[in-house]
């Protein structure tokens, strides 16, 4: 899980200082303060070193206490100093790489990955994304540096796009029905998928049916692996937020979430959504005593997840099994989840 911490500068006024770290509390936010940081719930207190002390660093492992380097990166000689805080197993090492940013970030990333956790110091939203994904596996977390309550609430935004995964589940298909010609969303996204990777596709806002990537060889066409024949124009996915989108809202820059059977998550951008008119078949399954359904292009080429593959529209009977995750139930209003509210989608 990422994480943020905070960093609020000593000029902060008092009501800055209070609305800053409410946000802190409520969201978990570790708050950094005279060389210690601090979860807000109390359970966490992190002796922070200004320079590398193996001595110090081995006698807090001894006694149990999580240690944290925090850094300056300038020259190679600093990557080599967080490379062995590393080494000697300090829990983080809190970097601030100065202008360069991108290049010492990887380069630490690389030699230090699975030993401890990264903190990137970053003074904006931006800074924080930019960290949060550098060498496509990204730092473990930022350390935001600001008095600007929006500023925190948009880096907090972005570290939950970076959310491990999402719930899914097994369903039995109960009916396969051939129906009408239709406009179906074809959505080419900037990334590329692989084998059990799709999108979320639903007839309801509740209920989801995993439609993968065309990352199948077959006679006819070569595999798209950016691509997902996602269905119906008027079928829901489900967003970064877990906020709901039509298919037919998609277009060049929005934000899609491409999920795998293990319910891994990460998020992508459009980079084109083209609406056709195409053959559609209506799939139904039922999981946790719900139905659901989905409507998808009719064709050899479009893929549904199974818990062990996949398996062509074209091939699904009654009676098989497919992945789909059933989010909470409610209403929603303008793809927002309004638990409270009743709906009921047929």
């Amino acid at each position: 899980m990422k994480e943020i911490w905070l960093e609020i500068p000593a000029n902060a006024s008092t009501s800055e200082r209070a609305n800053m770290l409410k946000l802190a509390t409520e969201n978990s936010i570790v708050t950094l303060e005279n060389n210690a940081a601090v979860s807000q719930q109390g359970k966490l207190k992190i002796t922070v070193l200004e320079k590398l002390d193996p001595t110090k660093i081995a006698n807090l492992k001894r006694e149990g206490k999580p240690v944290a380097l925090r850094i300056t990166i300038s020259t190679k000689e600093d990557e080599n100093i967080a490379a062995k805080a590393a080494e000697l197993q300090a829990d983080y090492i809190i970097l601030n790489c100065c202008d360069w940013r991108v290049i010492p970030l990887e380069n630490i990333i690389a030699k230090t990955r699975g030993k401890s956790r990264l903190i990137a110091e970053v003074s904006n939203a931006e800074e924080a994304r930019l960290s949060l994904e550098a060498l496509e596996l990204g730092t473990d977390g930022v350390l935001l540096k600001t008095s600007d309550l929006k500023e925190l609430a948009k880096t907090l935004d972005i570290v939950k796009k970076q959310d491990p995964g999402i719930e899914m589940i097994p369903a039995k298909v109960t009916g396969i029905k051939q129906i009408s010609t239709g406009a179906r969303v074809c959505v080419d996204t900037c990334d590329l998928m692989t084998h059990g990777e799709g999108i979320l596709v639903g007839c309801q806002s509740a209920g989801f049916f995993l439609v993968e990537a065309e990352v199948h060889e077959n006679p006819y066409v070569q595999p798209r692996p950016f691509r997902v024949n996602a269905g119906s124009l008027s079928m829901y996915t489900l967003g970064p937020q877990q906020n709901t989108r039509y298919l037919s809202e998609l277009k060049a820059g929005d934000e899609v979430l491409i999920v795998n059977r293990k319910g891994k998550v990460r998020t992508t951008s459009v980079g084109r959504a083209k609406i056709e008119m195409r053959p559609l078949v209506l799939i139904e399954a039922e999981a946790k005593e719900m139905k659901i359904k989905t409507i998808l292009q009719n064709a050899e080429t479009i893929h549904v997840v199974t818990p062990d593959s996949s398996k062509p529209v074209t091939e699904i009977r009654p009676g098989d099994e497919v992945i789909v995750h059933i989010a909470a139930k409610g209403g929603r209003h303008f793809g927002v989840a309004v638990p409270e509210e009743t709906v009921i989608e047929r």
